[in-house]
């Protein structure tokens, strides 16, 4: 077994030695649930970095949503470059699932658009649990949705190695059999072709390389990674575990056997309807299950077939589905991130995607087997696997509390580099606006950043136009930004792209951004989920990481919410400066490295910022000017998404 190897500089400091002692000895121990209660900056992800090395066990960190996740992601691969750190989170860009509303008899269709980068990601994070024990998942809410069997993916791997006897036909059936697709052309993701001896195939999992098979007869002769730009080989190896094309990878056989199963349940369903006098529902299911066998039959695929998974796992009702979670071993270890937010949207998801479906099931849409394709229950995620839970949070719920007991409840209040808490100041809503301008022209002069958080849409939108038309450049950020561009946005920030970011609820938990100086919180006095205690502290946090935070609360009174989250921190700034004075320690800004862009777009704008690096000041402006006519016509030709690129590229080539 590998073990994990932290990478870094930095020693635990602070309350973190003490933190990593009793979270390793609890799991020592036997204590199925323990709480980190951190406050905000005191680095409660190194000091679970260093239980996760102490205690050797395989890790899923659970993060309830998808910025906060692609953080931790890849701060974990910082830290742990030579072990096994995987993302899995939704990889639907935009979902609308299929729904019926009996009121106005109107059925939505399910529309969806994927993106393949984080599909490829998922796979990657499924292929390291099949093949490593050093492995940490960071993933969303996605890790209770329905995953494929464990032991039918698994029969997807091929094992190749170099002497080994390989027949050619067998080979080229074997890899189409396992969804991966045969082309003359250029090689994409799951795909291969075949030129004389040689075999060239580029996993499902990722395009960073592909793999070249060369033959002598049907004798595997060399095995070579290599990188597709310049056809240079990366390495040689003597064996390689090609896995499945994608994901929903299953047998023929497999399929041929829930067949049968499913035309049962039709019929059966089909008898009901009739029994009960309901005609137009019979109709509904008899076009619409029919299409679907006979579309499993001919091409062993179909829209929706996810809603057969009970068939396709060998499952019965009521059984629970398989997930993520079913592919790690049974001695692993469970983080839960934001533990306050979390429990609640794990509680959640059950009940919203049943009721949605029972619609579906009762007015003919869908068969009933159709609800077995679903995310976990709560009591379901509780207790299908035990393995011990460490819940992470500032404001940890009752739930945390309870479960883990006080004893079990590790307090992480100092923070390594001696900052404090930040300063509050109440500010009345009068001249609100004109405040805020003030205080972004001021900072400029130190180069921090800022955050606003506001509590409705237009007001985001209105403010931001108004930042904007005032020359500061501004960013607004909300929930129809995909997942990679939410991380663009803050890394821009972080770079210097932008000076300030407004958004509603995106910038509450776990932002790290130790430029922020600057928190300015819009109606604070008005009591609401947005303004409670819990908000309010987890509000305040993000200006923790950097020895000029301070936060401005904008109200007309102060509310219970904001009295608590006062006097809390103002308690913790005392403790922390008693102990800075006993140690003598000097509060400093927490230094953080600005990391690359985990996704395609982000990446190509970065190799064109280095290349801009090179350029004089006549040459810039000259490339600038080209891509303002590129923007132009990717938006005459309606690729939106391309023209925002662009955009953001030209904003940042102005900006360096």
């Amino acid at each position: 077994m590998k073990n994990f190897e932290l990478i870094t500089d930095k020693k635990p400091s602070g309350d973190q030695p003490s933190s990593i002692k009793k979270l390793v000895q609890g799991l020592k121990n036997g204590e199925q649930n323990q709480v980190l209660l951190g406050a905000t900056g005191t680095g409660k992800t190194f000091t679970i970095a260093n239980v996760i090395k102490e205690s050797g066990k395989p890790t899923l960190v659970l993060s309830h949503n998808k910025t906060l996740a692609s953080q931790l992601y890849t701060e974990f691969k910082e830290i742990f470059p030579n072990n096994k750190v995987e993302y899995f989170i939704s990889y639907f860009d935009y979902y609308k699932p299929e729904a019926y509303i009996p009121s106005s008899d109107t059925f939505i269709d399910k529309t969806s658009k994927g993106n393949v980068d984080i599909e490829a990601m998922r796979m990657s994070a499924l292929n390291s649990l099949l093949s490593h024990n050093d492995v940490i998942v960071v993933a969303s809410v996605a890790s209770i949705y329905g995953a494929l069997n464990r032991e039918e993916y698994a029969w997807g791997l091929t094992e190749l190695e170099i002497g080994q006897v390989y027949e050619r036909t067998k080979l080229l059936r074997r890899l189409i059999e396992i969804n991966y697709n045969r082309t003359k052309g250029d090689l994409v993701r799951g795909s291969f072709r075949v030129v004389g001896e040689t075999f060239e195939i580029v996993p499902g999992w990722t395009d960073d390389f592909y793999l070249r098979l060369d033959f002598f007869g049907d004798e595997l002769d060399s095995i070579e990674i290599v990188d597709p730009l310049n056809k240079n080989i990366i390495q040689k190896l003597q064996k390689y575990t090609i896995y499945p094309g994608d994901a929903y990878t299953i047998r023929k056989t497999t399929l041929k056997n829930a067949i049968p199963s499913i035309e049962k349940e039709f019929k059966k369903r089909l008898d009901y309807f009739e029994k009960e006098g309901k005609i137009l529902e019979k109709e509904r299911l008899k076009q619409r299950i029919s299409s679907d066998i006979e579309s499993l039959k001919e091409f062993g695929m179909t829209s929706g077939i996810e809603n057969y998974s009970m068939y396709l796992d060998g499952r019965n009702f009521g059984e629970r589905p398989y997930t993520i979670m079913d592919y790690f071993p049974k001695n692993s270890l469970m983080v839960i991130d934001e533990s306050h937010m979390m429990i609640p949207q794990l509680h959640a998801m059950y009940k919203g995607d049943r009721s949605r479906k029972e619609n579906l099931v009762e007015y003919g849409f869908r068969l009933p087997s159709a609800l077995e394709n679903r995310p976990l229950r709560f009591e379901e995620w509780e207790n299908a696997f035990p393995w011990p839970k460490i819940f992470v949070s500032a404001t940890p719920s009752n739930y945390e509390i309870e479960k883990s007991g006080e004893k079990n409840i590790v307090k992480q209040i100092i923070r390594p580099t001696g900052l404090l808490d930040p300063k509050i100041e109440v500010i009345p809503y009068e001249g609100q606006v004109d405040f805020i301008y003030d205080k972004l022209i001021e900072q400029r002069k130190v180069d921090e950043k800022s955050f606003i958080l506001t509590t409705t849409k237009r007001f985001s939108e209105e403010l931001s136009s108004y930042l904007k038309n005032k020359k500061i450049k501004s960013a607004y950020i909300h929930s129809e930004h995909k997942t990679f561009e939410r991380n663009e946005i803050i890394r821009k920030l972080r770079v210097g792209v932008y000076e300030v970011i407004i958004g509603i609820n995106l910038l509450r938990e776990g932002m790290d951004v130790p430029e922020v100086s600057k928190v300015f919180v819009m109606d604070s006095d008005k009591e609401s989920f947005l303004r409670s205690k819990s908000s309010l502290i987890q509000i305040i946090g993000r200006a923790a990481r950097n020895v000029n935070g301070i936060v401005y609360l904008f109200g007309n009174k102060i509310s219970r919410s904001m009295k608590l989250a006062i006097d809390e921190t103002e308690n913790r700034r005392k403790i922390q400066i008693i102990h800075n004075k006993k140690n003598g320690i000097t509060p400093k800004t927490i230094f953080k490295k600005i990391p690359e862009p985990i996704h395609v777009q982000g990446k190509k704008n970065e190799k064109a910022l280095e290349l801009s690096q090179k350029m004089n000041a006549k040459e810039k402006s000259k490339l600038i000017a080209s891509l303002r006519g590129q923007m132009l016509m990717a938006s005459r030709k309606m690729n939106f998404e391309e023209a925002a690129r662009i955009r953001d590229l030209i904003l940042e080539l102005e900006c360096n």
